[in-house]
């Protein structure tokens, strides 16, 4: 019996089927990832997530403990088609999943936000309601809603109140 040496177009070919099949089974992140008013995104390991415009709006950025990032940008009011202040929470809550959390990072117009933002969104007040109104810059309160949103540890969530503009988290 005779064997024969495979010949070079099927080892090349083997190598790019391997190569095509690590590909597809590795998820793809982007270098940076906008996060808009909203909205909730995540950026793969040494990944950046890139919040625009953060005026009135709060960021939280949970730092995964793989080394992704999962952002979420709170803003005061709706945007049409986006997540309001009471959902954003949950949604990060779900793109985390039972990935571990290093830490919570929650950055913005401080003073602009009632805690209790974060479970009934501004909008949600009927006629009548009488909607919370912040009385400074209640850093101990927000840090409470957001761990309690997200269910982690309140000493997991760092505040800053920063000025307004984009922000960019690395």
């Amino acid at each position: 019996m005779r064997i024969r040496k495979p010949s070079a177009s099927v080892s090349v070919s083997a190598g790019l089927a391997a190569v095509f099949c690590l590909a597809m089974s590795a998820p793809a992140y982007a270098a940076e990832v906008t996060v808009a008013e909203g909205q909730v995104r995540e950026a793969g390991p040494h990944g950046t997530l890139r919040y625009p415009s953060v005026t009135s709006c709060l960021t939280v950025t949970v730092r995964l403990g793989g080394g992704g990032l999962v952002g979420a940008h709170a803003s005061l009011f709706q945007v049409p088609g986006e997540l309001r202040s009471d959902q954003i929470l949950s949604r990060a809550k779900s793109v985390v999943g039972a990935r571990p959390v290093g830490a919570v990072e929650v950055r913005g117009a401080v003073g602009a936000w009632h805690p209790s933002y974060f479970s009934k969104a501004i909008e949600s007040y009927g006629e009548g309601e009488e909607v919370p109104v912040p009385k400074g810059r209640d850093f101990t309160g927000v840090a409470g809603a957001v761990a309690k949103g997200l269910g982690v540890p309140e000493g997991s969530v760092s505040v800053q109140d920063v000025p307004d503009g984009d922000q960019v988290v690395g």
